[in-house]
């Protein structure tokens, strides 16, 4: 069996840290740079040059290209959890896809990944009831909550209470055990990892949308990849204290992070107070394309830009101490906090 075991010693000593003794010990340096694009209009034709262009000098810059392997496929985690107006832009996967079937993919080889059923059909990744149109005709969209794409044997294991959401929390522990109403305290405490993205696919591209949280502080690359890619993990929204802690150690399991190839992430519109759920009052939008491989420094950096908003329209910043699920996952090897020493490949079209 490989479950993967939460180190339950380690993450009780980083959660009781307190706000100071965090900050005490100085970041690590980031080792990975920041691809930045302009863009103009969103349209599918500026997204595609402007993600042609910096996957060209990210293969370029690191010697990695981005082709097929010996799986053949690609998976594309898609964000769609704040429900219809903030999700992943469909110009995005589009030029992604586009540039992954240059490189040799076949359409049918690059599949979405996304959590809950309501929501991507609200937010379009499937086709309407009424329409039956494919937003990506002949792309596979792998929706979690289906409990199809679980596999028993590959979990994270922890105490933390489940069911805590009692609307959607049961049903997606029922999907987890199997169907079953009833599911044991052994059942309850694993949450069933996404196994296409690191067992199916050669390598995967994150491409998550920012919000704020009202307990993880920011709600962005980690979270996509973590709480928003496997089952019953309503609970750990029961405490401050859990949530982080969970994201950072998911975030840290090897076979996960050895497939996670790049964050990319639009800022066509992100959320800066009120989040997740989605709310046009609190948006902001920069025509800007972000990509890095470190997801723990791309949440650094927007978590900066959600607080430069938030001061600008008169609201108390997100805090360390609300965001400590960055510092956690710093302290487990996941990435670089250190916003001030960012290499920078800003890749401008000229226009």
């Amino acid at each position: 069996m490989r479950s993967l075991l939460s180190k339950t010693a380690l993450i009780l000593a980083l959660v009781s840290l307190s706000g100071a003794a965090a900050r005490a010990a100085e970041p690590a340096a980031p080792t990975a740079p920041v691809w930045e694009h302009k863009l103009s209009d969103f349209s599918d034709a500026d997204y595609r040059y402007a993600v042609e262009q910096v996957l060209q000098d990210y293969e370029t810059t690191t010697g990695r290209h981005l082709v097929p392997g010996a799986k053949k496929k690609v998976g594309l985690k898609i964000y769609a959890d704040s429900g219809p107006g903030l999700a992943t832009p469909f110009g995005l996967v589009r030029a992604i896809i586009a540039s992954l079937e240059k490189r040799g993919f076949e359409r049918q080889n690059i599949f979405l990944v996304g959590l809950n059923p309501l929501r991507l059909r609200l937010t379009g990744y499937l086709p309407s009831f009424a329409t039956g149109i494919l937003p990506f005709p002949g792309h596979p969209v792998y929706v979690l909550e289906s409990g199809k794409f679980y596999d028993p044997a590959w979990f994270y294991d922890s105490p933390l209470p489940s069911r805590f959401d009692p609307i959607s929390n049961d049903q997606a522990v029922k999907n987890a055990a199997g169907g079953k109403s009833i599911t044991t305290t052994e059942e309850d405490r694993k949450s069933f990892l996404a196994t296409p993205l690191f067992l199916d696919a050669d390598f995967w591209i994150n491409l998550p949308v920012y919000t704020d949280h009202p307990v993880l502080g920011i709600n962005g690359a980690l979270v996509n990849a973590t709480l928003w890619n496997a089952s019953n993990t309503f609970r750990f929204f029961k405490s401050p204290a859990t949530a982080p802690a969970a994201v950072a150690e998911m975030a840290a399991i090897p076979e996960l992070r050895e497939s996670w190839a790049l964050n990319i992430a639009s800022l066509q519109l992100y959320q800066f107070i009120g989040g997740p759920y989605f709310n046009s009052l609190y948006t902001a939008s920069e025509p800007r394309l972000l990509m890095t491989t470190d997801p723990v420094l791309l949440d650094s950096i927007m978590l900066e830009r959600i607080n430069a908003v938030r001061k600008r329209n008169g609201f108390d910043p997100v805090t360390e101490d609300d965001a400590r699920m960055l510092d956690f996952a710093q302290q487990l090897g996941v990435g670089s906090t250190d916003t001030a020493h960012v290499t920078w490949r800003k890749i401008n079209d000229g226009k």
